[in-house]
């Protein structure tokens, strides 16, 4: 308090209570894609609209749709996004592979998607996307490169997605069921989805049907259900808009575990199937630990994450008072007590941890809270318990005569 001499009267403002906690964007996708124009006019609307190796923002896929080359996977991709939902797109473009020999164009294509930094310290390939938020404000929650994610840009896309806390889905690229499960073992990580086949859409640039990639219909839907469900909402059977048909031969049966799709799911692949439209049908990630077997708790724990750490920055370096701590947990029992209500957690709660804050570290500057919390499981498998009895029967007269 001030203690020079005043004769009159002070206001002190004390700034103390409970902070409201605002959820990060989770909706957001990043996006990695090769684009071209065999026309120059055409070439240099897409070369001002998506500069090679530059995270982009797309607020408007349909307009976007516009700007982008006949050629490669960017118009395609935003197609597919925009038949889905209308999200927010962070898209980084890179140069198509060039080379003597096909085999010298997909490892150059495969160099271009990855990317690096260069002596500058700019990113190039799918690691502008960590350049996204300082960029352009947003951080992609959901990332994929359709089309060009071979078995090298899958594994690279983990790894973006660990630094960004996002989710990636990729393709198994696979023809058969026995190869996509044997790919999937090649991954354990709880940010990645593989999908097995891919949809076919009509292609107005062709007047045919085209395959149109399930991973880009991944990104798509994956907004969607973030928007309109939540977070808490897997992937699995919703039906996918402007869809004809699949690529693959697969095998389905609700009621029988024995099919092709039951084999993929059961090695943790999602796979595609036709029941009133087309769906994916699979909840499960990449993940060698159960405890982030499913795509939501996944998701569930990303965001939890950066909503908690992102909404206390206005906490560091206040005088650490117990009252600076009871408002800390009292705003984020308040949003677990929220989003247990709106279905998003089955529960949570924060707490002082007195073991762990001793006078030492407290006196250091130093704070741990703890806090846990049950993400929604999926009702992934459903059993009804079917009997036969005689029962009705008993009062079978008295049925008669009423």
């Amino acid at each position: 308090m001030p203690a020079d001499f005043h004769h009159g009267v002070r206001v002190v403002e004390i700034n103390e209570g409970v902070r409201t906690i605002r959820v990060v964007a989770t909706s957001i996708i990043g996006l990695v894609a090769t684009s071209s124009s065999a026309n120059t006019e055409l070439q240099a609307v897409l070369d001002a609209a998506f500069p090679l190796n530059q995270p982009t923002l797309v607020t408007n896929v349909r307009t976007a749709i516009g700007k982008t080359g006949e050629l490669g996977t960017l118009r395609r991709t935003l197609d597919a996004i925009a038949d889905q939902s209308s999200p927010v797109i962070v898209v980084v473009r890179v140069a198509e592979g060039v080379g003597d020999t096909p085999e010298a164009i997909a490892a150059d294509q495969t160099a271009k998607v990855i990317g690096t930094t260069l002596p500058d310290g700019s990113y190039t390939g799918m690691q502008a996307l960590l350049a996204a938020e300082v960029k352009l404000k947003v951080k992609p929650r959901i990332i994929g490169a359709p089309g060009l994610d071979n078995a090298d840009v899958a594994a690279e896309l983990v790894s973006i997605a660990q630094a960004l806390r996002a989710f990636a889905y990729a393709s198994t690229n696979a023809q058969t069921v026995t190869q996509a499960n044997t790919y999937r073992g090649t991954f354990g990580a709880r940010e990645l989805m593989l999908i097995h086949g891919d949809f076919t859409k009509f292609d107005t640039a062709t007047a045919a049907t085209a395959d149109s990639w399930a991973v880009a219909n991944a990104l798509g839907l994956r907004a969607k259900i973030d928007e309109e469900i939540g977070w808490h909402k897997t992937l699995s059977n919703i039906a996918v808009n402007s869809v004809t048909g699949v690529t693959r031969d697969i095998y389905w049966d609700l009621q029988n575990p024995n099919t092709d799709a039951g084999l993929l799911n059961s090695h943790d692949v999602t796979a595609l199937i036709q029941r009133d439209g087309f769906r994916f049908w699979g909840n499960r990630t990449c993940s060698d630990d159960p405890l982030f077997c499913f795509e939501n708790y996944t998701r569930t724990a990303q965001i939890l994450a950066d909503t908690i750490a992102e909404a206390h920055m206005w906490a560091i370096d206040k005088p650490l008072t117990p009252t600076l701590v009871k408002d800390i947990l009292d705003g984020i029992n308040a949003k677990f007590r929220q989003l247990t209500a709106q279905g998003y957690l089955v529960g949570g709660n924060a707490w002082y941890n007195e073991d762990i804050n001793e006078s030492a570290t407290l006196k250091d500057g130093k704070l741990w809270l703890d806090y846990d919390y049950t993400p929604v499981p999926p009702l992934e498998d459903l059993t009804f318990q079917q009997r036969i009895t005689d029962r009705y029967l008993l009062d079978f007269a008295a049925k008669i005569k009423a």
